[in-house]
């Protein structure tokens, strides 16, 4: 295992079409709906970005930022979305790691707060999210737990 790095899309842009790829395998959002979020990253269309942990030229953790996470809240955004870390990764701090450069980041644009949805519980105290109540996703039966960050 290499030294592993942090990195904002934005500073390896090559990466697009990889990691477009990658939040797809994880997750079974379609690729194009990663990249178009992405595009509009990389084009300074908006701040909503995408962040990851590379170990050497592999992707082993990541997550994106975007409006609305699939959820009737519609004024609770953006919205932290498709955290990842791969399994032979985890316990090692690595989405820890990427939810506080993400919100770094945010914060330094004068994004705050920040969102996320989730069925964890537990996880995201550890790093300063808060519990802020429940949401509907759309199309879901249960509801689920909506996190805040400020």
């Amino acid at each position: 295992m290499e030294e592993l790095t942090f990195i904002a899309l934005r500073e390896k842009p090559k990466l697009k079409d990889t990691a477009a790829e990658w939040f797809h395998s994880k997750w079974g959002v379609p690729k194009e709906a990663y990249l178009e979020c992405m595009e509009s990253y990389l084009n300074n269309e908006t701040e909503y970005g995408w962040y990851l942990c590379m170990d050497g030229n592999r992707i082993v953790g990541g997550l994106g930022v975007i409006k609305n996470d699939f959820h009737d809240r519609k004024d609770l955004c953006p919205n932290v979305c498709a955290v990842y870390t791969e399994e032979e990764y985890r316990c090692k701090g690595i989405a820890g790691h990427l939810l506080d450069m993400t919100v770094n980041d945010l914060k330094a644009r004068g994004i705050t707060p920040v969102y996320l949805v989730t069925d964890h519980t537990g996880f995201y105290e550890r790093y300063g999210w808060q519990f802020l109540c429940m949401v509907q996703g759309d199309g879901e039966p249960e509801m689920a737990r909506m996190y805040i960050h400020r």
